[in-house]
């Protein structure tokens, strides 16, 4: 059925990662992935965690097609301090913001952080005793050389080393290989890589990698023919040009995750276990996890135009692609070589990455294991001070908020202005909210929704306000399969046996089209079922209406984002399969999280209640039968 619908719109209206099916059970009596910090530090743990779920996760289960285990001699492969040396503390003499530099820009992003992750290995404790063995999925993705090298089995990471930790490093991104060979476009060696690649990879997704075997490293620029030499030849490497470097297929290798445990079945109209010890068929509809490259690809940004949005182009005035953002052009020189620096560009990628993480950078640092590896390099505490205000202003930035008052009614709308949802990735904590402050003449707190204690980290009304909005997804289980673990039916952040998107409210971005991402596995979601009446076809943006008391004259209204919830920390904490361990991850993590404001919320927007006339576009939007 459908029907013609109102929305107030209020706006100029502009554009605007993880992640992880995890799982480690530290049953292990050393771990060799400390074995170069301090010798003070305290372990991690020793006890063994006993499985809760009756459903475990074989090599052949979670196998995705791309380069595997041990293909590739690890000698090969060189860690990110090698980098450093032509990539990293030249900006002082060539008179440019450090944060330009490769090394430095991507030392500050989470993506370097990903193996030191402490909300990562916290969760990552509990999905493993869910399902013994699905950890080394999620090692693929968030420490691939360790996984590549055949140190993610046993799946606890027990075999893990430093320089794994080093999370999505230099040469695994720069010796990436398009699984799509191009003629004339693509490097010629790798016919002969893609040839050996069985079953091919058809979707860059679920981190289906392919690692050149041998040291050709590769970026979105011919250097060889720039400099007239290849600058990695000291290293014995080679250098090659890398059309794919640019491309948005190349970060959905990881940003596009599914559970391959779990498929679509049509007679029970839910996920169920796939057969054990099969690897899922490429058929199959499994469950998905998270759709940030979906939602990318199904928007108004994948184009060949883009969309103008300057203030996250850097160089670019109109983005299309995820580098063009997360990696934006800029100028300046990207290395040195014997001490002599590389012409400058205007369009160098910066590798910074940048994403909506603010608070996790802020605890790796006091972590009891791993701040030593940050402290000991000044470097390292710089380059994470320094995301952590590139990821406060893409917060700032991804959308606007305008609130309208008129009589005793408050309008606020909030404009998706990213090339996804907002917010987008790993759903297990994550939220943005609207609150709304009125005051009096007087200028007395008269009406109040999505008030925030800091202090007890408490979002007053969640679940219980119906005036209280709040953008996120819910995953959970359905009550056949709850039953089956022993858990309660409905939201669960029993992230790796969730069988059910509970909730998304999230706001797509443009372009956005119900039977497109429903198609995608990226609808939104009411009570359990996709929802076309969310959000109307083309739709951006979202209001809210807010029916205040007749002595409210002035108020804010303020947009929030918020790493982790209460919520979902104290789970981390409570469930840890390892309770009597006073250094378990979950118990490491909620002492980091009391010591930093607990995941204190960041400010998107706040505006004040304002009186303006508005223009009433006109949209369609569906009601479901």
């Amino acid at each position: 059925m459908i029907k013609r619908q109102t929305l107030l719109l209020t706006a100029t209206i502009l554009f605007a990662f993880v992640i992880v099916l995890i799982g480690v059970d530290f049953n292990s009596d050393s771990r060799s992935l400390y074995a170069a910090l301090p010798d003070d530090h305290p372990p991690i743990t020793n006890d063994t965690i006993m499985p809760l779920s009756r459903m475990g996760a074989t090599g052949d289960d979670i196998f995705m097609p791309g380069t595997q285990p041990n293909q590739i001699d690890e000698n090969t492969f060189n860690p990110p301090s090698q980098c450093m040396n032509c990539h990293q503390g030249y900006s002082t003499a060539n008179n440019q913001d450090p944060q330009i530099e490769p090394w430095t820009g991507w030392q500050g992003s989470m993506m370097a952080q990903a193996g030191r992750d402490p909300l990562f290995l916290a969760s990552l404790d509990i999905a493993n005793a869910d399902v013994p063995g699905g950890g080394e999925y999620c090692l693929k993705c968030h420490m691939p050389r360790g996984w590549l090298n055949g140190r993610a089995t046993p799946p606890d990471g027990s075999d893990l080393t430093a320089d794994d930790l080093e999370g999505i490093q230099c040469e695994i991104c720069h010796r990436m290989v398009d699984p799509d060979y191009v003629e004339g476009v693509s490097p010629i060696r790798d016919q002969d890589i893609l040839s050996l690649i069985d079953p091919p990879v058809t979707q860059t997704r679920n981190g289906s990698m392919i690692i050149d075997p041998l040291d050709y490293r590769r970026g979105p620029f011919d250097v060889v023919t720039d400099l007239d030499l290849n600058p990695h030849a000291p290293y014995g490497a080679n250098t090659l040009p890398s059309p794919f470097h640019q491309e948005a297929q190349f970060c959905g290798t990881c940003h596009d995750i599914d559970n391959p445990l779990l498929s679509w079945d049509e007679g029970s109209q839910s996920y169920q276990p796939n057969p054990p010890n099969t690897p899922p068929d490429p058929a199959d509809k499994l469950f998905p996890i998270e759709r940030t490259f979906t939602e990318w690809s199904l928007s108004a940004y994948n184009s060949p135009d883009g969309i103008h949005a300057p203030q996250f182009g850097g160089n670019r005035t109109y983005v299309s692609t995820c580098q063009d953002c997360h990696m934006r052009d800029v100028t300046g020189i990207g290395g040195t070589f014997f001490s002599t620096s590389v012409p400058e560009r205007d369009d160098l990628p910066m590798h910074d990455l940048t994403g909506a993480n603010t608070w996790v950078p802020q605890i790796i640092p006091l972590h009891p294991v791993f701040s030593g590896t940050i402290n000991a390099d000044p470097a390292r505490g710089e380059a994470l001070a320094l995301g952590i205000e590139r990821a406060r202003y893409m917060l700032q930035n991804a959308a606007t908020v305008h609130a309208i008052k008129q009589g005793d009614q408050l309008a606020v709308t909030v404009v998706n202005q990213t090339g996804h949802k907002l917010p987008s990735g790993y759903v297990e904590g994550r939220r943005m909210w609207l609150q709304v402050e009125g005051y009096d003449e007087t200028g007395t707190l008269v009406y109040s929704s999505g008030a925030y204690d800091v202090p007890t980290a408490e979002l007053t009304g969640y679940s219980t306000d119906p005036t209280l909005k709040v953008y996120e997804s819910k995953h959970g289980l359905t009550p056949d399969w709850a039953s089956e673990n022993d858990l309660p039916a409905g939201e669960s952040f029993h992230f790796i046996l969730n069988n059910m998107i509970v909730s998304d409210n999230r706001i797509p971005p443009r372009g956005y089209a119900f039977d497109a991402f429903n198609a995608g596995g990226a609808a939104p979601h009411t009570a359990g079922q996709p929802d076309a009446t969310l959000y109307a076809d083309g739709q951006y943006w979202d209001t809210t209406y807010y029916q205040l008391p007749s002595t409210v004259v002035t108020g804010t209204v303020k947009l929030l984002h918020q790493v982790a919830s209460d919520e979902y920390i104290e789970f981390l904490l409570v469930n840890n399969p390892e309770p009597s361990n006073p250094n378990n991850s979950g118990q490491i993590l909620f002492d980091l999280w009391e010591m930093t404001e607990r995941s204190r919320p960041e400010i998107m927007a706040e505006v004040p209640f304002l009186n303006r006339h508005i223009f009433l576009p006109t949209v369609t939007t569906r009601q479901n039968n």
